[in-house]
């Protein structure tokens, strides 16, 4: 057969449904050939879209996203959202034309070595050199992308290779079973939890995968140890449980830092490095266990006294099964903490002053969203609202990037979420500046008849940056600029657009979209003059009288 009907078929048998992207010449008999295939192809406006789509479909699902790309142009475009998925830990293959390598041509054009140009930021990337070699590059892609610790792969098909003719079978995908740690580092971590005087539960990006939230939850329920979470660790547990202590979405000073600052034992599941670090270690007699899929990476800060390593679902069920849970544990001061938290929270979320405040439009989404309602996040100060005051119930419901921390990411991810998902309502939550990085994928969730929510959050600036450069002691300069009507643009493209005049409109609006199917943007003004240090000093002065 064909090599590109071959490298269709060797995706079909890793179960993929759907290739994001955008076909250039270079791509057209692997075009041709899914055109009678399973797989679905989703035409996207900008190949940044397609790579964003395709790393929230391979968080979502654990599988392996797939986007594709021409050469060159095409190509680079897609380094952002391999860098998103990489830092992110999120299954994604990323297929790209390229000229014929046995003969030329067109001498250079266009053609860049996209394969050395992937290699820093992927888990694996290659150069298709025979159509032969097909079965076992996709197989070794697939497997490398999605076992611990998943990430970025990247295979580069030439268009002379993708023509030429092979017999050569496909390679079905194998069945593999993580390794379990080793029972005398369970032991050892069993012991250190029964003799702590106040532990606590934190919970990080790895320990997001369905088998070790159960197994999470089993152990929260017998032992009773209150949990914390980071920001990518959000929804792993149910964070309406009064266990739940908050989230380190600020770096220092908030009422979950109390938490933290008074265990003697911190449990850290699922740790990873990519994040800003959820708590600082100091030689101070506090103890860290680490559960992980791999062995911690110690820094000045990270340094824990115990590692058990191995498949983080076993682990957790391993200590489960065995703890005293009649331990006479110190938690009531958590309570304590977890009172005021709620109570500060309450204070800022009901607030009727306009443009909206980051809370109070928290406390709105949240209100209007089930608890399997989906809501993804662009990148920007609100994103830290939203971890911190955000309670989701359900693993990915709130998706939000504290990895790369992209601007641009947030519609393409929504689109993702509900093409995985077509029954669930899912809201995207964007900055004005976020949202125009990529909005012209308004377009692509139009054609594909997505209901979905955008709410945009409009400043007329990039407000973060704006924020910080005030908090430095600079005068703010280089940072506004003009906005379309928000309205009329979704409008242009076929959507529904809706603006909103005081904050007491915003969640029957909300509402209101999620019951009518269609692409959904709502303006939203927004006011950010009270993420100065006058809200953190409340914050730190409040948490500190506990």
């Amino acid at each position: 057969m064909k090599a590109s009907d071959l490298m269709v078929k060797a995706l079909e048998a890793e179960g993929v449904e759907y290739i994001f992207g955008i076909p250039g010449e270079e791509n057209l008999d692997l075009l041709e050939s899914l055109r009678d295939s399973n797989i679905k192809l989703i035409l996207t406006r900008h190949e940044q879209g397609a790579g964003f789509m395709a790393a929230t479909y391979g968080r979502l699902t654990g599988k392996v996203g797939v986007c594709l790309s021409t050469l060159g142009p095409g190509a680079t475009n897609l380094v952002t959202p391999a860098a998103y998925a990489q830092l992110g830990a999120m299954p994604i293959l990323m297929i790209t034309g390229q000229k014929p390598i046995k003969t030329s041509k067109q001498g250079r054009f266009q053609v860049i070595d996209v394969v050395d140009m992937m290699r820093p930021i992927t888990k694996y990337t290659a150069q298709v050199v025979s159509g032969d070699r097909i079965p076992s590059t996709v197989r070794e892609a697939f497997r490398i992308a999605s076992e611990e610790r998943p990430g970025a792969v990247h295979i580069e098909l030439p268009e002379d290779i993708a023509a030429e003719n092979t017999d050569v079978p496909i390679l079905k995908p194998s069945v593999v079973r993580r390794p379990i740690a080793e029972y005398k580092s369970i032991k050892a971590a069993i012991q250190m939890i029964e003799n702590a005087r106040s532990p606590v539960l934190l919970i990080g990006a790895a320990a997001n995968r369905k088998l070790t939230s159960k197994m999470l939850g089993e152990f929260v329920k017998k032992t009773g140890i209150p949990f914390i979470t980071t920001q990518m660790g959000k929804g792993v547990l149910d964070e309406t449980d009064e266990k739940f202590m908050g989230n380190t979405a600020l770096s220092s000073g908030d009422f979950v830092h109390r938490v933290i600052e008074r265990a003697d034992l911190i449990i850290n599941v699922g740790h990873d490095v990519v994040e800003k670090p959820p708590f600082f270690m100091e030689n101070n007699g506090q103890k860290v266990i680490h559960i992980n899929f791999e062995t911690a990476a110690v820094d000045p800060v990270y340094f824990p006294q115990l590692e058990v390593v191995g498949d983080i679902a076993n682990s957790i069920w391993q200590i489960k099964e065995a703890i005293d849970a009649k331990c006479k544990w110190q938690l009531d001061f958590y309570t304590d903490v977890h009172d005021a938290y709620i109570a500060h929270r309450n204070e800022s979320e009901n607030d009727n002053r306009f443009p909206i405040l980051p809370e109070r439009l928290v406390k709105d989404v949240r209100a209007a969203m089930p608890k399997e309602g989906i809501v993804t996040l662009d990148n920007g100060i609100y994103k830290i609202w939203f971890a911190r005051n955000y309670p989701a119930a359900m693993r990915n419901t709130l998706l939000l990037d504290n990895a790369l921390a992209t601007m641009g990411a947030g519609l393409p991810s929504a689109m993702a979420a509900k093409l995985v998902y077509p029954n669930r309502p899912v809201i995207t939550v964007c900055g004005d500046g976020g949202f125009m990085m990529n909005s012209q994928e308004v377009e692509t969730a139009v054609r594909l008849k997505l209901h979905i929510v955008i709410i945009i959050l409009r400043d007329d600036a990039y407000g973060m940056i704006k924020w910080k450069q005030s908090n430095m002691g600079f005068d703010n300069y280089g940072l506004d600029y003009g906005n379309p009507d928000f309205v009329k643009y979704v409008e242009s493209y076929g959507g529904k657009g809706w603006r909103v005049s005081s904050a007491s409109e915003l969640r029957p609006q909300i509402e209101k979209c999620l019951n009518e199917p269609a692409v959904h943007l709502i303006d939203v003004p927004v006011d950010y003059s009270l993420n100065d240090d006058t809200l953190n000093k409340k914050i730190r002065e409040l948490s500190s009288q506990l």
